[in-house]
Protein backbone atom coordinates (compact mmCIF):
# COMPACT_ATOMS: atom_id res chain seq x y z
CA UNK A 1 0.00 0.00 0.00
CA UNK A 2 1.17 3.45 -1.24
CA UNK A 3 1.74 5.58 1.57
CA UNK A 4 -0.68 9.13 1.11
CA UNK A 5 1.48 11.41 3.61
CA UNK A 6 -1.27 12.29 6.21
CA UNK A 7 1.05 11.37 9.17
CA UNK A 8 3.83 13.47 8.03
CA UNK A 9 5.43 15.57 10.98
CA UNK A 10 2.97 13.14 13.77
CA UNK A 11 4.63 11.97 16.56
CA UNK A 12 3.89 8.30 17.24
CA UNK A 13 5.10 5.92 20.24
CA UNK A 14 4.74 2.62 19.43
CA UNK A 15 4.75 -0.68 22.33
CA UNK A 16 6.58 -3.31 21.69
CA UNK A 17 8.22 -1.89 18.51
CA UNK A 18 12.00 -3.64 18.61
CA UNK A 19 10.41 -6.00 16.60
CA UNK A 20 7.73 -8.43 14.96
CA UNK A 21 4.20 -5.88 14.35
CA UNK A 22 5.10 -3.20 16.33
CA UNK A 23 8.48 -2.58 14.11
CA UNK A 24 6.44 -3.20 11.08
CA UNK A 25 4.19 -0.30 12.29
CA UNK A 26 6.39 2.17 13.22
CA UNK A 27 8.50 1.83 9.61
CA UNK A 28 5.18 2.40 7.94
CA UNK A 29 4.38 5.50 9.35
CA UNK A 30 7.96 6.51 9.37
CA UNK A 31 7.85 6.17 5.41
CA UNK A 32 5.29 9.58 5.74
CA UNK A 33 7.83 11.39 7.39
CA UNK A 34 6.44 11.17 10.89
CA UNK A 35 8.71 10.92 14.77
CA UNK A 36 8.24 7.46 15.87
CA UNK A 37 9.24 6.82 19.34
CA UNK A 38 10.36 3.05 20.04
CA UNK A 39 9.20 2.12 23.68
CA UNK A 40 10.32 -1.53 23.98
CA UNK A 41 12.15 -3.69 26.34
CA UNK A 42 15.15 -4.78 23.75
CA UNK A 43 18.15 -2.49 24.09
CA UNK A 44 20.78 -5.68 23.55
CA UNK A 45 20.65 -8.36 21.17
CA UNK A 46 18.68 -11.20 21.90
CA UNK A 47 20.26 -14.58 20.91
CA UNK A 48 17.50 -15.88 18.97
CA UNK A 49 15.37 -12.93 18.38
CA UNK A 50 16.65 -10.18 15.93
CA UNK A 51 16.19 -6.18 16.13
CA UNK A 52 16.38 -3.53 19.32
CA UNK A 53 15.10 -0.23 19.39
CA UNK A 54 18.76 1.07 18.74
CA UNK A 55 18.69 -1.01 14.62
CA UNK A 56 14.57 -0.20 14.85
CA UNK A 57 15.92 3.54 15.01
CA UNK A 58 18.53 3.14 12.45
CA UNK A 59 15.42 1.74 9.73
CA UNK A 60 13.25 4.70 10.90
CA UNK A 61 15.95 7.47 9.84
CA UNK A 62 16.58 5.78 6.86
CA UNK A 63 13.16 5.94 5.52
CA UNK A 64 12.55 9.05 6.27
CA UNK A 65 11.28 9.67 9.75
CA UNK A 66 12.55 10.24 13.20
CA UNK A 67 12.93 8.25 15.48
CA UNK A 68 13.00 8.39 19.58
CA UNK A 69 14.49 4.86 20.62
CA UNK A 70 13.42 4.27 24.41
CA UNK A 71 14.22 1.54 26.83
CA UNK A 72 11.04 1.08 28.17
CA UNK A 73 9.15 -2.15 30.41
CA UNK A 74 5.01 -1.02 29.98
CA UNK A 75 5.16 -2.55 33.74
CA UNK A 76 7.13 0.13 35.30
CA UNK A 77 4.92 3.30 35.67
CA UNK A 78 8.24 5.51 36.36
CA UNK A 79 9.33 3.95 32.88
CA UNK A 80 6.55 4.75 31.40
CA UNK A 81 6.41 8.42 32.14
CA UNK A 82 10.01 8.78 31.84
CA UNK A 83 9.03 7.39 28.41
CA UNK A 84 6.26 9.84 27.62
CA UNK A 85 7.96 12.72 29.03
CA UNK A 86 11.24 12.70 27.04
CA UNK A 87 8.73 12.10 23.73
CA UNK A 88 7.00 15.41 24.48
CA UNK A 89 10.72 17.02 25.03
CA UNK A 90 12.04 15.73 22.13
CA UNK A 91 9.23 16.18 19.48
CA UNK A 92 6.77 18.77 20.82
CA UNK A 93 3.54 16.03 21.76
CA UNK A 94 2.30 12.78 21.11
CA UNK A 95 -0.36 12.60 18.40
CA UNK A 96 -0.85 8.77 17.98
CA UNK A 97 -0.54 5.47 20.64
CA UNK A 98 -0.06 2.01 19.35
CA UNK A 99 -0.17 -0.50 22.13
CA UNK A 100 1.22 -3.43 20.90
CA UNK A 101 3.56 -4.78 23.54
CA UNK A 102 1.88 -8.30 24.60
CA UNK A 103 3.20 -11.15 26.84
CA UNK A 104 1.56 -14.87 26.07
CA UNK A 105 1.06 -17.87 27.50
CA UNK A 106 -1.38 -20.33 25.43
CA UNK A 107 -1.83 -23.00 28.70
CA UNK A 108 -5.25 -24.06 30.78
CA UNK A 109 -5.69 -22.88 34.66
CA UNK A 110 -3.60 -25.34 36.57
CA UNK A 111 -1.07 -24.81 34.39
CA UNK A 112 -0.77 -21.34 34.44
CA UNK A 113 1.96 -20.28 37.54
CA UNK A 114 0.94 -16.95 38.87
CA UNK A 115 4.10 -15.14 37.73
CA UNK A 116 2.98 -15.99 33.91
CA UNK A 117 -0.69 -14.55 34.92
CA UNK A 118 1.18 -11.63 36.46
CA UNK A 119 3.27 -11.02 33.85
CA UNK A 120 0.71 -10.92 31.15
CA UNK A 121 -2.10 -9.28 32.90
CA UNK A 122 0.74 -6.65 34.14
CA UNK A 123 2.14 -6.43 30.23
CA UNK A 124 -1.37 -6.93 28.16
CA UNK A 125 -3.81 -4.93 30.44
CA UNK A 126 -2.05 -2.63 33.08
CA UNK A 127 0.56 -1.61 30.20
CA UNK A 128 -2.07 -0.58 27.90
CA UNK A 129 -4.16 1.17 30.27
CA UNK A 130 -1.01 2.85 32.13
CA UNK A 131 0.45 4.02 28.58
CA UNK A 132 -2.63 5.19 27.48
CA UNK A 133 -3.75 7.12 30.95
CA UNK A 134 0.30 8.74 30.51
CA UNK A 135 -0.25 9.77 27.29
CA UNK A 136 -4.11 11.42 27.40
CA UNK A 137 -2.97 14.70 28.46
CA UNK A 138 -0.96 14.95 25.28
CA UNK A 139 -3.28 13.24 22.85
CA UNK A 140 -5.98 15.82 23.92
CA UNK A 141 -3.91 18.58 22.88
CA UNK A 142 -3.37 16.25 19.28
CA UNK A 143 -4.77 17.98 16.06
CA UNK A 144 -6.09 13.90 14.85
CA UNK A 145 -5.42 11.75 18.23
CA UNK A 146 -5.46 8.10 17.87
CA UNK A 147 -4.89 5.26 19.95
CA UNK A 148 -4.82 2.01 18.80
CA UNK A 149 -4.73 -1.26 20.78
CA UNK A 150 -3.58 -4.89 19.07
CA UNK A 151 -5.84 -6.60 20.60
CA UNK A 152 -8.51 -8.95 19.86
CA UNK A 153 -12.35 -8.47 18.94
CA UNK A 154 -14.68 -9.09 22.19
CA UNK A 155 -15.92 -12.62 21.10
CA UNK A 156 -17.87 -13.87 23.90
CA UNK A 157 -17.52 -17.97 22.81
CA UNK A 158 -16.35 -20.06 25.82
CA UNK A 159 -14.12 -21.63 22.69
CA UNK A 160 -11.58 -18.53 23.16
CA UNK A 161 -11.45 -18.95 26.96
CA UNK A 162 -11.30 -22.63 28.28
CA UNK A 163 -7.43 -23.45 27.28
CA UNK A 164 -6.34 -20.42 28.15
CA UNK A 165 -8.23 -18.56 30.30
CA UNK A 166 -5.66 -15.76 31.79
CA UNK A 167 -4.08 -15.03 28.22
CA UNK A 168 -7.83 -14.61 27.19
CA UNK A 169 -8.69 -12.53 30.33
CA UNK A 170 -5.32 -10.22 29.74
CA UNK A 171 -5.69 -9.78 26.13
CA UNK A 172 -10.08 -8.62 26.12
CA UNK A 173 -8.39 -6.85 29.04
CA UNK A 174 -7.18 -4.57 26.41
CA UNK A 175 -10.30 -4.91 24.42
CA UNK A 176 -12.23 -3.89 26.97
CA UNK A 177 -9.51 -0.58 27.23
CA UNK A 178 -10.78 0.31 23.73
CA UNK A 179 -14.45 -0.65 24.29
CA UNK A 180 -14.59 1.77 26.93
CA UNK A 181 -12.01 4.22 26.13
CA UNK A 182 -13.96 5.16 23.05
CA UNK A 183 -16.69 6.20 24.87
CA UNK A 184 -15.02 8.12 27.27
CA UNK A 185 -12.91 10.04 25.18
CA UNK A 186 -15.58 10.12 22.18
CA UNK A 187 -16.27 14.32 23.14
CA UNK A 188 -12.89 14.72 23.14
CA UNK A 189 -12.65 13.74 19.54
CA UNK A 190 -9.39 10.66 20.33
CA UNK A 191 -10.23 8.18 18.81
CA UNK A 192 -9.67 4.65 20.95
CA UNK A 193 -9.69 1.39 18.49
CA UNK A 194 -8.65 -2.49 17.85
CA UNK A 195 -6.66 -4.05 15.63
CA UNK A 196 -6.34 -8.17 15.03
CA UNK A 197 -5.23 -10.21 12.49
CA UNK A 198 -7.25 -12.88 10.26
CA UNK A 199 -4.11 -14.93 10.22
CA UNK A 200 -0.90 -15.90 12.16
CA UNK A 201 1.78 -13.21 11.26
CA UNK A 202 5.37 -14.27 10.22
CA UNK A 203 7.52 -12.52 13.07
CA UNK A 204 10.79 -14.02 14.39
CA UNK A 205 9.09 -15.20 17.38
CA UNK A 206 7.11 -17.35 15.68
CA UNK A 207 9.92 -18.33 12.90
CA UNK A 208 11.89 -19.65 16.00
CA UNK A 209 8.73 -21.74 17.66
CA UNK A 210 7.62 -23.35 14.23
CA UNK A 211 10.07 -22.57 11.75
CA UNK A 212 9.50 -22.68 7.85
CA UNK A 213 6.69 -24.39 8.12
CA UNK A 214 4.25 -22.22 10.31
CA UNK A 215 5.79 -19.17 8.77
CA UNK A 216 4.79 -19.95 5.62
CA UNK A 217 0.97 -20.56 6.69
CA UNK A 218 1.51 -17.26 7.83
CA UNK A 219 0.95 -13.29 6.64
CA UNK A 220 3.79 -10.66 6.68
CA UNK A 221 3.62 -7.82 9.57
CA UNK A 222 3.14 -5.49 6.53
CA UNK A 223 -0.43 -6.25 6.68
CA UNK A 224 -1.16 -5.21 9.88
CA UNK A 225 1.08 -2.11 9.18
CA UNK A 226 -0.67 -1.29 6.19
CA UNK A 227 -4.19 -1.99 8.12
CA UNK A 228 -3.25 0.00 11.05
CA UNK A 229 -1.79 2.89 8.26
CA UNK A 230 -5.01 3.40 7.41
CA UNK A 231 -6.75 2.90 10.77
CA UNK A 232 -4.82 5.97 11.88
CA UNK A 233 -5.41 7.87 8.74
CA UNK A 234 -9.27 8.58 9.13
CA UNK A 235 -10.57 11.39 10.98
CA UNK A 236 -10.52 10.43 14.78
CA UNK A 237 -13.27 12.26 15.55
CA UNK A 238 -15.20 9.84 13.74
CA UNK A 239 -13.92 6.34 13.56
CA UNK A 240 -13.47 5.01 16.98
CA UNK A 241 -14.53 2.06 19.13
CA UNK A 242 -14.16 -0.11 16.23
CA UNK A 243 -12.70 -3.78 16.53
CA UNK A 244 -11.14 -4.27 13.22
CA UNK A 245 -9.78 -7.57 11.57
CA UNK A 246 -6.39 -6.24 9.43
CA UNK A 247 -7.64 -7.81 6.02
CA UNK A 248 -11.45 -6.35 6.36
CA UNK A 249 -9.59 -2.91 6.95
CA UNK A 250 -7.35 -3.50 3.22
CA UNK A 251 -10.30 -4.76 1.79
CA UNK A 252 -12.59 -1.80 2.69
CA UNK A 253 -10.30 0.89 0.63
CA UNK A 254 -10.10 -1.37 -2.20
CA UNK A 255 -6.92 -3.75 -1.48
CA UNK A 256 -8.81 -6.80 -3.29
CA UNK A 257 -4.93 -8.88 -3.82
CA UNK A 258 -4.14 -10.17 -0.38
CA UNK A 259 -1.90 -12.71 -1.49
CA UNK A 260 1.44 -10.45 -1.77
CA UNK A 261 1.38 -10.46 2.10
CA UNK A 262 1.81 -14.54 2.37
CA UNK A 263 5.10 -15.20 3.54
CA UNK A 264 4.82 -17.89 1.14
CA UNK A 265 2.09 -16.76 -1.54
CA UNK A 266 -0.10 -19.55 -2.60
CA UNK A 267 -0.03 -21.21 0.72
CA UNK A 268 -2.61 -22.53 2.96
CA UNK A 269 -2.94 -20.01 6.04
CA UNK A 270 -3.43 -20.62 9.34
CA UNK A 271 -6.32 -18.56 11.15
CA UNK A 272 -5.65 -16.32 14.20
CA UNK A 273 -7.08 -17.16 17.49
CA UNK A 274 -10.04 -14.79 18.51
CA UNK A 275 -11.30 -14.13 14.78
CA UNK A 276 -14.95 -15.54 14.37
CA UNK A 277 -14.58 -18.30 11.65
CA UNK A 278 -15.11 -22.30 12.03
CA UNK A 279 -11.38 -22.84 10.95
CA UNK A 280 -10.19 -20.51 13.85
CA UNK A 281 -12.78 -22.31 15.84
CA UNK A 282 -11.06 -26.04 14.71
CA UNK A 283 -7.56 -24.64 15.92
CA UNK A 284 -8.49 -23.55 18.97
CA UNK A 285 -10.02 -26.55 19.38
CA UNK A 286 -7.81 -28.63 19.07
CA UNK A 287 -5.29 -26.91 20.72
CA UNK A 288 -7.43 -27.75 23.96
CA UNK A 289 -7.48 -31.22 23.11
CA UNK A 290 -4.10 -31.62 22.82
CA UNK A 291 -3.49 -30.16 26.01
CA UNK A 292 -6.22 -32.31 27.74
CA UNK A 293 -4.80 -35.59 26.58
CA UNK A 294 -1.33 -34.33 28.12
CA UNK A 295 -2.72 -33.44 31.37
CA UNK A 296 -5.01 -36.72 31.62
CA UNK A 297 -2.08 -39.33 30.73
CA UNK A 298 1.22 -37.62 32.28
CA UNK A 299 0.26 -39.42 35.58
CA UNK A 300 -0.36 -42.82 34.26
CA UNK A 301 2.73 -45.00 35.39
CA UNK A 302 1.25 -47.57 33.15
CA UNK A 303 1.34 -45.97 29.82
CA UNK A 304 4.93 -44.17 30.07
CA UNK A 305 8.63 -46.18 31.68
CA UNK A 306 12.14 -44.21 32.07
CA UNK A 307 13.24 -47.45 29.48
CA UNK A 308 11.36 -46.64 27.16
CA UNK A 309 13.59 -46.04 23.37
CA UNK A 310 12.14 -43.76 20.36
CA UNK A 311 12.37 -47.38 18.66
CA UNK A 312 9.87 -48.75 21.11
CA UNK A 313 7.72 -45.50 21.00
CA UNK A 314 7.64 -46.19 17.22
CA UNK A 315 6.79 -49.97 17.58
CA UNK A 316 4.05 -49.31 19.93
CA UNK A 317 3.01 -46.65 16.69
CA UNK A 318 2.77 -49.33 14.38
CA UNK A 319 0.57 -51.47 16.81
CA UNK A 320 -1.80 -48.76 16.82
CA UNK A 321 -2.85 -47.75 13.03
CA UNK A 322 -5.31 -49.18 11.96
CA UNK A 323 -7.34 -48.92 8.38
CA UNK A 324 -9.59 -46.16 9.95
CA UNK A 325 -6.40 -43.92 10.99
CA UNK A 326 -4.90 -44.14 7.62
CA UNK A 327 -8.10 -44.05 5.83
CA UNK A 328 -8.56 -40.12 8.27
CA UNK A 329 -4.95 -39.05 7.90
CA UNK A 330 -3.02 -40.71 4.98
CA UNK A 331 0.00 -38.42 5.49
CA UNK A 332 3.43 -39.79 6.21
CA UNK A 333 5.88 -38.34 9.05
CA UNK A 334 9.69 -37.65 9.49
CA UNK A 335 10.86 -38.04 13.08
CA UNK A 336 14.56 -36.40 13.27
CA UNK A 337 15.32 -36.70 17.16
CA UNK A 338 18.63 -35.36 18.78
CA UNK A 339 20.24 -35.13 21.91
CA UNK A 340 20.43 -38.57 24.28
CA UNK A 341 18.42 -40.82 22.51
CA UNK A 342 19.27 -39.43 18.62
CA UNK A 343 17.83 -41.12 15.08
CA UNK A 344 15.18 -40.61 12.29
CA UNK A 345 12.29 -42.36 12.21
CA UNK A 346 8.81 -42.54 10.26
CA UNK A 347 5.51 -42.78 10.40
CA UNK A 348 3.83 -44.11 6.89
CA UNK A 349 0.01 -43.40 7.61
CA UNK A 350 -0.18 -43.84 3.80
CA UNK A 351 0.79 -47.10 3.99
CA UNK A 352 0.16 -47.77 7.71
CA UNK A 353 4.01 -48.46 8.20
CA UNK A 354 6.23 -47.05 10.60
CA UNK A 355 10.05 -47.94 11.62
CA UNK A 356 13.75 -46.62 11.91
CA UNK A 357 15.18 -44.12 8.84
CA UNK A 358 13.27 -42.31 6.33
CA UNK A 359 10.11 -43.39 4.12
CA UNK A 360 10.29 -44.89 0.65
CA UNK A 361 8.11 -41.68 -0.10
CA UNK A 362 8.36 -37.66 0.58
CA UNK A 363 7.44 -36.92 4.06
CA UNK A 364 4.49 -34.23 4.15
CA UNK A 365 5.41 -33.54 7.80
CA UNK A 366 8.70 -33.33 9.26
CA UNK A 367 9.02 -33.12 13.54
CA UNK A 368 11.93 -31.87 15.24
CA UNK A 369 12.97 -33.03 18.68
CA UNK A 370 14.74 -34.52 21.39
CA UNK A 371 14.46 -37.90 22.08
CA UNK A 372 13.42 -37.47 24.92
CA UNK A 373 10.84 -35.20 24.00
CA UNK A 374 9.42 -37.22 21.59
CA UNK A 375 9.02 -40.16 24.30
CA UNK A 376 7.56 -37.65 26.74
CA UNK A 377 5.11 -36.61 23.61
CA UNK A 378 4.09 -39.98 22.85
CA UNK A 379 3.39 -41.18 26.43
CA UNK A 380 1.66 -37.94 27.05
CA UNK A 381 4.09 -36.60 29.73
CA UNK A 382 4.85 -33.40 27.04
CA UNK A 383 1.86 -31.52 25.53
CA UNK A 384 2.99 -31.38 22.18
CA UNK A 385 1.49 -27.64 22.07
CA UNK A 386 3.26 -26.67 25.01
CA UNK A 387 6.30 -28.24 23.66
CA UNK A 388 5.83 -26.45 20.35
CA UNK A 389 5.08 -23.21 22.14
CA UNK A 390 8.33 -23.36 24.16
CA UNK A 391 10.53 -23.98 21.13
CA UNK A 392 11.08 -27.71 22.01
CA UNK A 393 9.23 -29.18 18.95
CA UNK A 394 9.79 -28.07 15.34
CA UNK A 395 7.37 -28.55 12.51
CA UNK A 396 8.59 -28.62 8.92
CA UNK A 397 5.44 -28.85 6.85
CA UNK A 398 1.42 -28.24 7.38
CA UNK A 399 0.51 -27.45 10.31
CA UNK A 400 -2.82 -28.59 10.31
CA UNK A 401 -1.60 -32.60 9.08
CA UNK A 402 0.48 -32.46 12.00
CA UNK A 403 -2.25 -31.55 14.23
CA UNK A 404 -3.86 -34.85 12.70
CA UNK A 405 -0.91 -37.12 14.67
CA UNK A 406 -3.04 -36.31 17.74
CA UNK A 407 -5.44 -38.95 17.30
CA UNK A 408 -3.38 -41.42 16.83
CA UNK A 409 -1.11 -40.02 19.49
CA UNK A 410 -4.24 -40.09 21.69
CA UNK A 411 -4.78 -44.01 21.11
CA UNK A 412 -0.90 -44.59 22.49
CA UNK A 413 -1.45 -43.09 25.55
CA UNK A 414 -4.82 -44.72 26.03
CA UNK A 415 -3.21 -47.83 25.10
CA UNK A 416 -6.11 -49.32 23.22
Amino acid sequence: MINSGKLAGKTILVTGASRGIGQAIAEKCAKDGANIVIAAKTAQTHSKLPGTIYSVAEKINSLGGKSLPCVVDVRDESNVQAAVEQAVKTFGGIDILVNNASAISLTPTEMTPMKKYDLMHQVNVRGTFMMTQKCLPYLRQAKNPHVLNISPPLIMKSVWFRSHVAYTMSKYGMSMCVLGMAEELKDARIAVNALWPKTAIATAAVEMLGGDSMMNQSRKPDIMADAAYVILSKDSGSFTGNFAIDEEVLQDVGVKDLDHYSHKPGAKLMPDFFVDSPEAEALAIQHERSIKQGASSSSDSSSSSETDTPESVVKHMQSMITPEIVEDIGKVFLFELSGDQPGTFYLDLKQGTAGKGTPKVESDVIMKLSGIDFIDMARGKLNSTSAFMSGKLKIEGDMFVAMKLEKLMKKIQSGS
